[in-house]
């Protein structure tokens, strides 16, 4: 029998009840075989992972992206079915697809959307969720995330298991090496600096500011290029929104903006996001705004995904432009 790994996304064939050739996902047990064929992808790490390990032509249909896909996966997707708007279950079954992959679990925990994930297995339809999104029961929630999970090794282990699934075992590994690289040169480059304190903010309607928490992927991505989260120490929920005396009394260094959720966003033209936070009134004496370290980022380059590197690659250049080009 074949040692359980730990971790979310693990071999596990020691049980007598399941089968031989599974990999586990968030405690959900998917068959390895047959390699799927009609796979429906939805949320944006998820279908830049589909494209990335050379299956766009087993994708059915996708939903949901957070910005412009990568460059090197548009001609791709353009050739894909795609709507923005998550499809109830009943469309999802009319595209007969024997696999859903998804970014985050919110088409599983959505009412009106897809069902869980035991109910789509009884059709015979396999399921994935990221696993740094692992939910606590059958898709339903992920508030309380496991911060075990939450990390960059987490999002091999999806890659190989998917790699193993879909057949394509080496372009799987060779993503992760090409990750790991570069991730390897940053943390080289940036090692025994001073860390600056960085916070992800959106700025809301009403006033308020939503940030990320220690134990969203953010977090893993501003510790590997070199910074701290400045709100860290809360992990209670990801989805966590304050005021501006908070903002002021955690004072971080850099502020980096959240945006989303457009296929037609990039970096390049979400300036307004960052401006809005640098002529916010309330803020004008945090230390990110009265220095100018205010700039745009997207959601897609903080979701776990094929991004990470590139993500991790550019705050560091935000925090530490002496030391990484």
């Amino acid at each position: 029998m074949v040692l359980a790994l730990t971790g979310c996304s693990t071999h596990d064939d020691s049980a007598a009840n399941v089968p031989d050739a599974t990999v586990q996902n968030c405690d959900i047990h998917v068959p390895v075989s047959p390699a799927p064929e009609r796979v429906f992808a939805s949320e944006h790490p998820a279908i830049e992972i589909a494209h990335a390990l050379g299956i766009s032509d087993r994708l059915v249909a996708t939903s949901t992206l957070h910005a412009a896909i990568l460059p090197e996966y548009a001609q791709a997707q353009e050739a894909v079915e795609y709507t923005q708007k998550v499809p109830s279950r009943e469309a999802l079954l009319t595209l007969e697809p024997d696999f859903v992959l998804v970014g985050f679990n919110h088409p599983f925990a959505t009412e009106g959307a897809f069902g869980t994930r035991a109910s789509l297995a009884d059709l015979g339809i396999r399921t994935w969720i990221l696993s740094p999104l692992c939910p606590s029961a059958d898709g339903l929630s992920d508030e309380a995330l496991d911060p075990a999970n939450v990390t960059v090794e987490t999002v091999f282990d999806d890659l190989r298991d998917l790699g193993e699934i879909f057949g394509v075992e080496e372009r799987a590994e060779e993503i992760i090496a090409d990750q790991q690289a570069r991730i390897t040169a940053v943390e080289s480059a940036v090692s025994g600096a001073d860390r600056p304190q960085v916070a992800f903010v959106r700025a809301l309607d009403d006033g308020t500011f939503r940030i990320v928490s220690g134990t969203d992927f953010g977090t893993r991505i501003i510790e590997h290029a070199g910074g701290e989260n400045v709100f860290a120490d809360l992990e209670a929920d990801r989805k966590i929104i304050v005021d501006a005396e908070e903002l002021i009394r955690r004072d971080p260094d850099v502020i980096l903006t959240d945006s989303c959720c457009d296929p037609s966003y990039t970096v390049t033209n979400r300036d307004e996001d960052a401006v809005a936070i640098l002529q916010h009134p309330a803020l004008a004496g945090v230390s990110a705004v009265e220095n100018g370290e205010v700039h745009p980022f997207l959601l897609a380059d903080r979701s776990a995904g094929v991004r990470t590197a590139a993500a991790i690659e550019m705050v560091a250049a935000i925090l530490h432009p002496d030391l990484v080009g």
